[in-house]
């Protein structure tokens, strides 16, 4: 079965679990999901029985949620249709980073395969979406994501950016106004945990910032 032949809850509820874990070891039930998708638990619970039904999840009551083989490679390729819409939306028509999320939200659902793999073509077969995720290939095969958080990044280590989070649009216009994005170099000079406040100093041109928990918490850093 296609994943063109999921309804929309499906394919969303996939995609859903599938990035839930791909930054984060920690597993994703589902008062998370109800959480994210903005639903009652019990919608949510309703929704997996179907998927559990179809073959595509399995979950044991009260607990976490996993995705089997057929799941996983249909939630990979949501996952590829969206970070590939994204990519299209701000190379080729002209988007900022912070209004693509809800545009691929839409589309995700109404556009063929065959479009997919076009725009695949026409990006020249690009790596990563505009935020730095990963676009799996395709094949199915999802490239693994590298990196920390900013704030879980030791102090005195130089770094580059390597993903920003796209679940806050109002974020990423206040990293564009900090002229923060991926491949930007940094050098994280203190953590101040108890004032929740991390200092970096960035290369070109050089300057320090102070960034609050949720925005270091929004980056990813790998050593360079």
């Amino acid at each position: 079965m296609p994943v063109s032949d999921l309804s929309h809850a499906a394919q969303n509820y996939l995609k859903l679990i599938w990035s839930a874990t791909e930054w984060s070891p920690a597993p994703i039930t589902v008062s998370v999901m109800a959480e994210r998708l903005g639903v009652r638990p019990s919608t949510v619970s309703d929704g997996i029985k179907k998927l559990a039904g179809q073959g595509l999840v399995t979950h044991a009551p009260y607990g976490s949620i996993e995705l089997t083989d057929a799941g996983r490679a249909h939630a990979v390729a949501m996952v590829r249709r969206h970070r590939l819409l994204e990519t299209f939306l701000v190379d080729v028509l002209g988007y900022s980073w912070d209004e693509v999320h809800d545009e691929a939200e839409v589309l995700e659902h109404t556009v063929s395969d065959t479009l997919i793999d076009r725009m695949d073509r026409k990006l020249g077969h690009p790596v990563r979406d505009p935020h730095g995720d990963p676009i799996p290939g395709a094949d199915g095969r999802p490239s693994m994501p590298k990196g920390t958080q900013l704030s879980a990044a030791a102090a005195g280590n130089t770094v580059a950016i390597t993903r920003i989070s796209d679940a806050d649009p109002q974020m990423l216009r206040y990293f564009t106004e900090l002229g923060l994005a991926p491949d930007t170099r940094l050098t994280v000079t203190e953590h101040r945990p108890y004032a929740d406040v991390t200092t970096v100093r960035v290369h070109e041109p050089e300057r320090d910032i102070d960034l609050g928990a949720s925005a270091s918490d929004a980056i990813w850093v790998v050593a360079v």
